[in-house]
Formats: C-alpha cells, sequence, structure tokens
C-alpha cells in the first residue's frame, strides 16, 4: 500500500470538503499542516504556536497604521503568517494528543485580538485624514469602526460559524459537528462547583454559552426546526433528511466562507493596496452584511420548510 500523498493528509485534517474548499486547501491548510509537522519534530506545545499566532496577528495590524506600502505589505504578511499558525495548533493538538480547554480557549481569542489590533491601528492612521465629505474622519471613524467590528463583523462570522456547523452535523452527525447548545452549555456550568479546578472552565462556560445564545437568536427557523428533530429522532437523523438537509444548506458553504476570513482580508489588503483602508469598513457593513442577511433568510426558510414537513 502507497503511503497518502501531502494533499490526501492534508485532507485528512479538514472538517469536510462541503465547508472547506481548494483555497482553504492549499493557501491555509497546507502551509499550516507544514508548520504543524516541523512544531511536532520541534517538541512545541500547541499553546505556544496559538500564543505566537496571537502576538504575529496583533502585531500586523501596527504596520496598517503606516501610510506606507512597505509597511503595509509586512502587516499582509504577518497577518497571513499569524492564520497559517492558527491553523497549525489545531493540526498539531490533534497529531499530538495535547488538546486542552485553555488552548481552545486562546484559538478562539486570537482572531479577537488579530482584528481588535487592526480596527485600533487603522483608526488611529485615519483620525486625521481626510473623509469622503471633505472634512477630517475625527472622532466618526472610531464609532464607524465600532460598528463595523464589534456588530458587523461579530454577528457575521458567528453565524457562519453556526451555520457551518450544523452542516456538519447533518453530514455527520453529532461527533463531526460542535453544534452547542445555549440550555447544555448553561447546564453544565451550574453543574461545576467554584472550586479551584473548575472555576475557569464555569467562567469559559459562560461567555461560550453567551455566544451560542447570539447565534440561537439570529435563526428562530432552525431552533424549532432542531428540537423537532432532537425530539423525533432521539436516536438519530434518517439518512434521507440528513441527504436533503444537506442539499438545501451545500449552497450556502460558500457564502458562510465568504462571511469568516478569507475574503474580509482580501478586501482589507486591496484597501491598503490602493490607500484607502476605509474602504474595508464599508465593505463589513454593506456587503458582508447584506450577505449575512440573505444567507439567513434562505437558511430559515428552508428550515422552515422542513419544519412543516416533520409535523404533518
Amino acid at each position: 500500500m502507497t503511503s497518502p500523498t501531502l494533499k490526501e493528509r492534508v485532507q485528512a485534517t479538514m472538517k469536510s470538503e462541503d465547508t472547506e474548499g481548494a483555497f482553504e486547501l492549499y493557501v491555509t491548510r497546507t502551509p499550516g499542516y507544514l508548520w504543524a509537522l516541523l512544531f511536532k519534530w520541534l517538541h512545541v506545545h500547541p499553546i505556544a504556536v496559538t500564543l505566537l499566532s496571537i502576538v504575529i496577528g496583533a502585531a500586523a495590524g501596527f504596520f496598517f497604521y503606516w501610510d506606507d506600502l512597505y509597511m503595509n505589505l509586512i502587516g499582509m504578511f504577518l497577518l497571513v503568517w499569524a492564520n497559517w499558525y492558527d491553523c497549525a495548533d489545531g493540526q498539531l493538538a490533534r497529531m499530538t494528543g495535547q488538546k486542552t480547554l485553555i488552548g481552545r480557549i486562546l484559538d478562539g481569542f486570537a482572531g479577537d485580538v488579530w482584528f481588535f489590533s487592526i480596527y485600533f491601528f487603522l483608526c488611529l492612521r485615519l483620525t486625521g485624514e481626510m473623509a469622503p465629505w471633505g472634512r477630517p474622519w475625527g472622532i466618526w471613524i472610531w464609532l464607524v469602526s465600532a460598528y463595523s467590528g464589534f456588530y458587523c463583523h461579530a454577528r457575521q462570522c458567528a453565524l457562519a460559524d453556526y451555520y457551518r456547523n450544523i452542516h456538519l452535523f447533518f453530514l455527520k452527525g453529532k461527533a463531526g459537528s460542535e453544534l452547542d447548545t445555549y440550555a447544555q452549555q448553561r447546564a453544565l456550568m451550574r453543574s461545576l462547583p467554584w472550586s479551584r479546578k473548575e472555576w475557569f472552565h464555569k467562567i469559559y462556560l459562560y461567555f461560550y454559552g453567551n455566544y451560542t445564545r447570539g447565534q440561537e437568536r439570529m435563526t428562530p427557523k432552525f431552533q424549532a426546526f432542531y428540537a423537532t428533530v432532537l425530539s423525533r429522532f432521539p436516536d438519530g437523523v434518517p439518512q434521507a433528511l440528513r441527504e436533503r438537509f444537506r442539499a438545501a444548506s451545500l449552497p450556502l458553504m460558500k457564502y458562510a466562507n465568504i462571511l469568516t476570513f478569507d475574503t474580509r482580508v482580501g478586501v482589507l489588503f486591496l484597501s491598503l493596496l490602493v490607500g484607502v483602508p476605509w474602504i474595508y469598513l464599508l465593505f463589513e457593513i454593506t456587503v458582508l452584511e447584506a450577505l449575512r442577511h440573505y444567507t439567513c433568510h434562505v437558511h430559515e426558510k428552508f428550515c422552515e420548510g422542513f419544519a412543516k414537513e416533520l409535523e404533518v
């Protein structure tokens, strides 16, 4: 038997080809996998890789402060590098079996740190620059950035992450998905004591529960459908329903990917290359928000249809 090729080994680390396409395979997953192999050989812990990712990604934002193409190119490289490490830490954890709660928390925290740094330094850069209406941006760029990041960006990524986990649930079942619920996380949090061993886990579950509650509030039709599925099929979703749901959900996976990292960063880089970084914020507020609403509308609509069928 021949040994698997590099491509086959990288594909084995992907959650599914439905939710990760060719761009992720070649641009993100393959470099991340090669870094993971190096870190494994060097006996580097996955948490150390995550921390490096956080530092490098945060440093990228600093280089976007400068109205200088050379400095901006350095920042772009650092952000891509951080993303490779963000991919490598999970692959390394699976390779070595070194999976920890703190590692999972830091991994989820990494992207927030990167983009907070990016927004912060873009605001510093643009505060004194002229806005399209002929006056300096001043406080307005901070307000626009806060809305773009804390509201638009956060909701877009949360919804995209949720839809991919929903898709994986119907594709692979519970074991192949991270489709958690607010009720489940709250119950687990309340079951843990305020002890020296569990207090950190308890706090994590509080905030993670709030995150899942936000996802659930954006998807009421899916929640009704999901509740019906769990009550009607406690031993597992029938194959026919799984296949039908996958067929309906699959076209939306490309939009879920657009709402997360790659397209967002592509537009950020383009706006920096042309010297108009506020275009990136406008893109989040308009194009990505419109796409979020469209994706949610389509997903909710077919979930409502499936729910009605099950109620008959």
